[in-house]
């Protein structure tokens, strides 16, 4: 995992932030559902998003710019960079399928109390 983090580079520290934030987001909704918090996890899962997909692409960038400078019998090395570069959407992937686990939770129970409610 660390050295994912590592090969991930820069990108890796503001998905890591926003997913954080995101999964105690959604902690806290399957303790407590609250639709107040909906709009928050959407908003917190699409930033975490967006910043894997960002770092994905700074780190394709990075390397396809050093690709001129290498000899052209080694010039499939940027798949490794693509390999790199892909740490960023993985974590993101990961800990939004982590944070819809416990949305669902919530939801779960928001619904079964609101039918507890409409029942009596």
């Amino acid at each position: 995992m660390g050295e994912a983090f590592h090969q991930g580079g820069f990108g890796m520290i503001p998905t890591s932030i926003f997913g954080l934030l995101l999964v105690v987001a959604s902690i806290r909704y399957a303790m407590s559902p609250e639709r107040r918090f909906v709009p928050l996890q959407v908003s917190l899962g699409i930033m975490t998003l967006a910043s894997g997909g960002f770092g994905c692409v700074t780190g394709l960038i990075k390397c396809l710019t050093h690709l001129g400078g290498v000899p052209a019998d080694t010039r499939f090395i940027w798949l490794i960079g693509l390999g790199e570069s892909l740490c960023n959407v993985a974590l993101a992937l990961g800990v939004v399928t982590v944070a819809a686990i416990a949305a669902s939770v919530g939801a779960y129970r928001l619904s079964t109390r609101t039918n507890e409610l409409r029942t009596a």
